[in-house]
This record gives C-alpha cells, structure tokens and sequence, in this order.
C-alpha cells in the first residue's frame, strides 16, 4: 500500500537528516583521525556556499543531467518510503546513476571520464548484491512492496543474514566509503581531483552533495527494512552500522576497481546467493 505521508516526510526531511548525518559523519571521523573536526553543520554551510556561486558548467547538458540525477535519487527514496516496489526502488536508484555517469561523461576532461567509467564499475559492482536483497525479501516475506515487507511478523534480518551482511559489505559502495570510493570520495584524505565530480561546481555540485544525503537516508532505511519487525533493534542496528562503516573507511585504504567488482560478486554469491539456496533447501519458504 503505498503511503504519501511516507514519501512527502522522505522528500521534506531526508536533506535535514541527511545533512546531519554527513555533519557526525566528519566529527567521528575527525576524532578517529586524532582531529577535533568541524561543526556537525558544517555540510549545511558547505552546501549553502555552492549554491550561492555562479552556476558556471563546462557543458550545457550537465545541468540536465544533475537534475535528473537529483530528482531521480528523490524518487528512488520516495518510492521507498512510500511503500512501493521494492524492484521499482532499485532501478530507479540505478537510472539515477546513470545520468550523474552521463553528467560526468559530458565534460571533456580526462579525469571527468575516468571517475564516470569507474562510477560504472561500482554499478556493476553493488547492483547484483542489492537485486539479491530484494529476492530475497520477496522469499521470505512473499512480496517486494517495502509495506508488505516492513510489516512482516518476525525479523527479516533472522532468515537472511548472508544477505544482510552480503548487503552491508556493498553499502561501503554506495556510501563512498575507502576502500571501495574508486570513483569519487566525500572525504579530503584520499586525492585532490574529484573523480566523476571533477568538472562539477557550484550550484551543480550543490546538487550533487544534496543526492548524497537523500541516498544515505535511503540506505540507511533500507538497513531498517531488515529490523522492521522491532523499531529499536532497527535504530540500532543502522547506528552499528554506520560506525562500523565510519571505522573501516578510517582503517583502509583505497583498492583497485578489480578488487572492488571480484569482491562484490563473490560475496553477493557466497552470502547473498547461498542464503536463499539455504531457505530452499530447509523448507522455510
């Protein structure tokens, strides 16, 4: 059933939590790094200042392309937290993408088309993982309307743990997160040019920053999909997860895009595959 009250709170107030987010997300990493840190406001600041620059692109079509960028990742957590499909969520989540790869692909810089090829590696990277995720709900809940799946019984986590973790291993993907940020970084720490951000500034990058936090609230509510049957052990479990993945971007460095494909097929296969064979071969679905 899907729910506007759902998807209106998701569009109004995903940047709000987002940005905090992104504000704790530099504080904890800062004190991991033996620093002090900046406000957690700061990315607000951040965000404001490129909005308030001249909206100056190397391509016309860029703009077309951030925007639907942007208004795509909308649609993506909308849909989510509305109650949708849970296939309809990943695809769009996915043309998404594809129009910031085109946005970085429109600009004719060397560094631009680099970071979009490897922005497309980690679509292929992460998305048989998240498409594994999704069958597997729809196994163990017998449909993949997020409603549906959100008011299951019991803990969808308890049936499908391999996905779980098979699906927090490519989180560190989506979050750009080391070692896994091959194609673009948030953080300072690992390379001065951008990646598939390189050509982007002012307004357009500000665009950008704020998908950023529209995807984590997505992501972070779909960590939640797995505890939804307990709305504290939900809370929770993304807090662990968020600082577990605050930890290993701090303890890793940078691997190459070979690494990061091999690594998320096989565990998408050894985890996320092997977990759903399991449920067939007990009989619990």
């Amino acid at each position: 059933m899907i729910s506007l009250a759902g998807a209106v709170a998701f569009i109004l107030l995903a940047p709000v939590i987002g940005g905090l987010i992104a504000g704790i997300d530099r504080k904890v990493t800062a004190h991991m790094q033996g620093r002090v840190g900046p406000s957690i406001f700061q990315p607000f600041y951040d965000v404001g200042k490129l909005f308030e620059k001249e909206d100056a692109v190397v391509n016309e079509t860029q703009r077309f392309y951030v925007l639907s960028y942007f208004i795509f990742a909308i649609f993506t957590g909308a849909l989510f937290f509305a109650g949708g499909n849970l296939l309809l969520v990943i695809f769009a989540l996915t043309l998404a993408e594809v129009f910031l790869v085109l946005g970085a692909y429109a600009a004719n810089s060397p560094y631009s088309h680099i970071g979009a090829e490897r922005e497309l590696l980690q679509i292929m990277a992460y998305e048989p993982m998240f498409l594994l995720a999704a069958v597997g709900m729809y196994v163990v809940t017998k449909s993949f309307n997020v409603s549906d799946i959100a008011g299951f019984s019991g803990l969808v986590f308890v049936l499908l743990p391999g996905v779980f973790l098979g699906f927090v291993y490519i989180l560190t993907i989506k979050l750009r997160k080391s070692p896994f940020d091959i194609s673009t970084s948030h953080h300072a720490h690992q390379e001065i040019v951008k990646g598939v951000t390189t050509e982007f500034s002012g307004p357009a990058l500000g665009f950008i920053e704020l998908t950023h936090w529209y995807e984590v609230v997505f992501l972070l509510g779909f960590v939640y999909l797995f505890f939804a049957a307990s709305p504290v052990i939900g809370i929770i479990a993304i807090i662990i997860v968020y600082l577990l993945e605050l930890a290993i971007d701090n303890t890793n460095a940078r691997v190459k895009w070979q690494l990061a494909v091999k690594s998320s097929w096989a565990i998408a296969l050894i985890l996320g595959a092997a977990n759903i064979a399991v449920l067939y071969l007990l009989g619990r679905v």
